[in-house]
């Protein structure tokens, strides 16, 4: 018996813990050979790869570092995409040497300055055996030849922007806006430039495209990277002088979609559900929704033939993960000897977990560590001793009768070697301590007022069960209505230096995570029970409602709009981005406070 299939006893009973903690973990080892990549010609497919990836069962190479330099990031990024043999189409970012989805590092006060470039050619769709996102109709807003890209808000195949996830920066062109912001091919890059906050919080971030009816293709191709807030261990000293290892998580479509399951007489044959998806088996096993790679290297349904990481028996690492995955959930273990070990979690969502009281050393320690897409986790691993089997694992994910397969599977062998080569970064063996915080701590002060918010769906053609779904968002009192990019009124408005809580309920049989930008929250209460996190995220599980229970599940989170930078109008939806682009999507506008 698998530790996976052993591991479906109890899963219930693990539930409630897996989605009330949200990390994620995984790991990096030597670099591979990346062929450098040239320009892509807008009008046709190239013969060269510049989205290339390293082989499966490869080593996990470390993303590319660009750091600040006298207070300033200036990076050239451009985003490509290329019809592979199979049919499937990727996207990636490179730097003009060709070396792919760096991470950007920035300290609190630095400016970033990024010129982008979109060498994103038309590639038709093609009917292939692989899976395909399905959100229903799409906004295809054509864009104008001679529109100014912070105003065009075209939605195409070809368009693109950059949303900055998890910072504070302001909701406006060149900084962090994707309602209107839209960069064509025909376009010259297109420059973002704005200032980290003084008070950002370190930790880890990430950067995507947010073109809506597309963010699902193009993250899924493999569009996105991560972005680091230096100055952890000046939060929580536990950290410092630790190497750290960037690991990003990224999801895509099957490789080998026919083959049957692996695993025996007992694994659940695959259905698929109205969005195109291997819908949950219920049991744990099964073929999933989508293949997961590490840092690019896949690990492919059916066989997972893992990648492979190497470190010092005995070493602690920082390591920093990103789910950049655009509908799967992860619940990452390190097993030696097939038992799971302590993961000593230190941030999440690019917060320290001591954000209460920063500068006191704190962790927490889990032996499994959920994340749901577009989250992040920050957590201290131990390396195995020398000789003993190591690998990192996905336990099996309940997503609810509605939502799609994330069965367990191995991710990565772990080798513990003597002379195991260091990451390519360690932090800072001391630093001054952080600035005391100028506002009180969020989960002291008092809620101007509360609103409630649901998640709902309904099958577009009623009479035909097959037909897509659409998804809402929806302020109670509210119609549910499909997210519009063109609508003149927000959804929700209120005044900047005020603090809500919101209610999210979820009346689907799927689970969905919640997000909005430019700002963070606290989780105040899970399931109706009082948690009082002592930290803040941007990102969270609702779970799924399972048609027996009273009440719709539902969380109750802190929201913060003190901050100046809060101003303007940003969105709000669910992170599984099917779902985003199929309409579960919502505006909110801050108003500039009264005096």
């Amino acid at each position: 018996m698998s530790i996976f299939q052993s591991a479906r006893s109890g899963r219930s009973s693990r539930v409630v813990r897996l989605f009330l903690f949200f990390p994620l973990a995984l790991v990096v080892s030597s670099l591979a050979a990346w062929k450098a990549a040239t320009g892509v010609p807008h009008a046709q497919e190239s013969a060269v790869d510049p989205c290339e990836r390293p082989p499966i069962g490869s080593a996990v190479p470390e993303p590319a570092d660009v750091r600040s330099v006298d207070g300033t990031l200036k990076v050239d990024l451009a985003i490509h995409n290329h019809r592979e043999a199979d049919g499937s189409t990727r996207y990636c970012y490179t730097l003009p040497d060709g070396r792919p989805s760096p991470t950007l590092r920035v300290r609190p006060g630095d400016w970033v300055e990024l010129h982008l470039s979109n060498a994103l050619i038309d590639l038709p769709e093609q009917q292939t055996s692989a899976q395909t996102l399905d959100t229903g109709p799409m906004c295809t807003t054509k864009p104008k030849p001679s529109a100014d890209p912070c105003t065009s808000g075209a939605m195409t195949a070809v368009s693109t922007n950059l949303h900055f996830h998890g910072l504070t920066v302001p909701p406006v062109c060149h900084q962090d806006d994707v309602l209107k912001t839209s960069i064509q091919p025909s376009d010259a890059a297109f420059e973002y430039r704005f200032q980290v906050p003084d008070d950002e919080a370190p930790g880890l971030y990430w950067y995507h495209p947010h073109i809506h009816g597309f963010s699902a293709k193009q993250v899924s191709g493999g569009a996105s990277g991560a972005l680091i807030v230096e100055g952890l261990e000046r939060a929580n000293p536990v950290v410092a002088g630790l190497p750290e290892r960037v690991l990003v998580i990224r999801d895509h479509d099957l490789l080998n979609p026919d083959a049957p399951p692996s695993g025996g007489s007992d694994v659940p044959l695959p259905v698929t559900d109205r969005d195109g998806d291997t819908a949950n088996t219920g049991t744990g096993l099964g073929r999933p929704a989508r293949d997961v790679s590490i840092n690019f290297v896949s690990v492919p349904y059916p066989d997972y033939p893992p990648a492979s990481m190497v470190m010092k028996p005995g070493e602690r690492q920082l390591w920093r993960v990103l789910n950049a995955s655009a509908i799967t959930y992860l619940d990452l273990a390190v097993l030696y000897q097939h038992r799971p070990q302590q993961l000593g979690v230190v941030a999440i969502d690019g917060g320290p977990i001591n954000a209460s009281n920063l500068g006191k050393p704190r962790i927490s320690g889990f032996n499994h560590i959920s994340v749901a897409p577009g989250a992040r986790v920050e957590f201290i691993v131990t390396g195995p001793p020398l000789g003993d089997p190591a690998e990192l694992v996905s336990m099996a994910v309940d997503t609810g009768p509605g939502g799609e397969n994330d069965p367990g599977r191995p991710l990565a062998k772990i080798i513990a070697q003597a002379d195991a080569a260091e990451p390519a970064s360690s932090l800072p063996t001391s630093s001054e301590p952080l600035p005391a915080a100028t506002r009180p701590w969020l989960g002291t002060v008092t809620p101007v007022r509360q609103r409630k918010l649901y998640f709902s769906e309904e099958v577009q053609e009623p009479n035909d069960p097959n037909s897509p779904t659409r998804f809402f968002i929806t302020v109670e009192g509210q119609t549910p209505t499909e997210f519009d990019p063109n609508a003149a009124a927000p959804n929700i408005v209120v005044k900047q230096g005020d603090v809500e809580d919101w209610i999210i309920e979820n009346r689907t049989n799927e689970l969905h995570a919640f997000h909005i930008h430019q700002l963070h929250f606290q989780v105040a209460d899970w399931l109706g029970a009082p948690v009082n996190e002592p930290f803040l995220r941007d990102t969270v599980n609702v779970p799924y409602f399972n048609g027996r229970a009273n009440d719709y599940p539902s969380v109750r989170l802190r929201m913060d709009f003190r901050d100046p930078n809060t101003v303007g109008t940003f969105l709000y939806h669910c992170h599984l981005l099917e779902h985003e682009d199929g309409g579960m999507m919502g505006t909110i506008r801050v108003e500039p406070a009264t005096h």
